[in-house]
């Protein structure tokens, strides 16, 4: 992963993030298991190990880190309530 993060396409759009987003978080993940995590799992996850990234213009969301619960549509398009 620290491969991906300084080299190609990821380390040229990074920096321009702190313009473009109004909220962003990350989280340290360890999987087990090769399956990919739920959605709801993701969610409680970052809930609780996540942290808020730094962006210029921060939405009220952001500086409370309010993640919005997701949801799952049948073509797998996602939503945020």
């Amino acid at each position: 992963m620290k491969s991906f993060t300084v080299c190609g396409v990821h380390r040229t759009i990074m920096p321009k993030l702190l313009e473009w987003c109004d909220e962003a978080s990350v989280a340290r993940w360890t999987q087990d298991s090769p399956q990919e995590p739920t959605w709801e799992e993701v969610h409680q996850r970052m809930q609780r190990d996540g942290r808020a990234s730094k962006v210029n213009h921060p939405s009220e969301a952001h500086r409370r880190f309010d993640l919005p619960t997701l949801q799952v549509r049948r073509s797998r398009e996602l939503r945020f309530k």
